[in-house]
């Protein structure tokens, strides 16, 4: 208790966000049982979160993805669970893992829990291994997304202990390449969409986010995709430029550019130029990820390229932007011509009264654990993720791994006190869906 003390005195804001400000008076015995379970696996749900950062699972490394699945496998076997692995190497991926326990004649509500095994972190990264310091986690993937696989783990263990599983219908899929995916999307993600439409609703476990102290669950996300730009224009003397040449490629990029910048901006929207090349030649690599140039000071440019990417909070919204952005680009300077395309990305998944239900659903199991009041997150703060795949069929809850800092850094952590709220909830929450 004195230990627990310490942490919690070294936190103010993780203990002003977890702290318990009833005993739980509210929950049923059986959920009560959920609960001391949790807490009772604390320090085993930590050895297993170190043995997860503690395997290299960069997405590109189909040999640590693999071996992620392999490591959890056993563990939602010995719960009952049907495990699956679907290879996705024809797309240069590992694949995904897939465990579903459902229930005959069953009358509650289908739940799909989403994580995924990989990390941005490659096997060449320097960033490789996990260590505690007091209630912090670091390394890679301790809060995206390992942390949140082992809170599924913990609330799935539980419900078992509490002799509740066996009547809850829970698909858990985990994709092994959430962080770079394999192309076409139609194909990575197919089995996930098929999973989304067999099931009720979907709970996230990406980091949880806070907010003035608050633990903050979402409600939705941003979608995420890419565009680039070509343009051409008449080369000549530097002399003639706006002329009877013409104002060439580079004129005609940056007024491009700079309308997307003054023109299309509006709520829950993000546009970025991100790359740009011109001159005599430019080119830039299929990956927008490199780009050269070459000419002179007194030759008009003749082609120009540009990259970026595109954020919003609905469909709707994408294509009515794509569609601005197309726009813009038809009205050509004098002597140059463009063209801007736009690649396969993540949809959005926009907020939903459904979806709200389901936060108001989880604000309960919340106050009834004691604990302080979530917040709603503002969806526009939120990246792209797995979940928006289903979210065309199914509401669905954005954050419920554990909290943390420093995604897709090498200042990543995980904050260890989170863990047993996140836990409980999605445990009682999906006991009292399955009832």
């Amino acid at each position: 208790m004195a230990f627990a003390a310490g942490l919690l005195a070294a936190l103010p804001a993780v203990a002003a966000a977890g702290a318990r400000l009833g005993a739980g008076v509210s929950l049923s015995a059986d959920e009560r049982l959920i609960v001391a379970s949790v807490q009772r696996h604390h320090d085993e749900d930590v050895a297993l979160l170190e043995q997860l950062v503690n395997v290299n699972s960069g997405t590109l490394n189909l040999s640590g993805v693999t071996r992620i699945a392999e490591l959890l496998r056993p563990r939602f076997e010995s719960l009952g669970f049907r495990v699956t692995f679907i290879p996705m190497t024809e797309l240069g991926r590992a694949g995904h893992l897939v465990a579903e326990h459902h229930v005959k004649s069953h009358k509650g509500k289908r739940v799909l829990m989403i994580a995924h095994l990989d990390t941005v972190f490659e096997a060449d990264s320097p960033f490789q291994h996990f260590i505690r310091r007091g209630p912090v986690a670091e390394g890679p993937g301790t809060n995206d997304i390992k942390g949140g696989v082992v809170v599924i783990l913990a609330a799935l263990e539980a419900l078992q202990d509490a002799k509740l599983l066996r009547h809850a219908d829970v698909t858990v899929f985990l994709s092994g390449d959430e962080e770079k995916p394999g192309h076409p999307l139609s194909a990575a993600r197919r089995d996930l969409i098929a999973a989304g439409k067999d099931s009720d609703l979907a709970l996230d476990f990406e980091v949880m986010a806070r907010s003035g102290g608050r633990d903050t669950i979402h409600i939705g996300r941003r979608s995420a995709c890419s565009w680039k730009l070509t343009v051409s224009g008449v080369s000549g003397h530097s002399s003639g430029v706006g002329q009877a040449e013409g104002f060439g490629a580079n004129y005609e990029l940056a007024r491009i550019v700079d309308e997307f910048r003054r023109t299309l901006p509006e709520p829950n929207l993000t546009f970025n130029t991100s790359l740009i090349a011109g001159g005599t030649s430019a080119v830039m690599n299929e990956a927008a990820t490199q780009a050269q140039a070459s000419g002179k000071d007194n030759i008009i440019a003749a082609e120009a390229v540009a990259a970026g990417d595109l954020r919003t909070l609905s469909e709707s919204q994408t294509a009515r932007i794509q569609g601005k952005m197309r726009d813009i680009v038809s009205h050509h300077l004098a002597g140059s011509d463009a063209h801007i395309e736009f690649t396969e990305g993540y949809p959005a998944m926009a907020p939903s009264a459904a979806s709200q239900a389901l936060f108001d659903r989880l604000s309960q199991v919340n106050a009834d654990l004691g604990l302080a009041p979530l917040a709603e997150g503002d969806p526009a703060t939120r990246g792209a993720g797995d979940i928006a795949f289903v979210a065309a069929d199914v509401p669905g809850l954005v954050g419920m791994g554990v909290a943390g800092s420093g995604s897709h850094s090498v200042q990543e952590t995980a904050d260890l006190t989170s863990l047993d709220p996140q836990a409980e909830r999605a445990a009682i929450l999906i006991e009292r869906l399955s009832r």
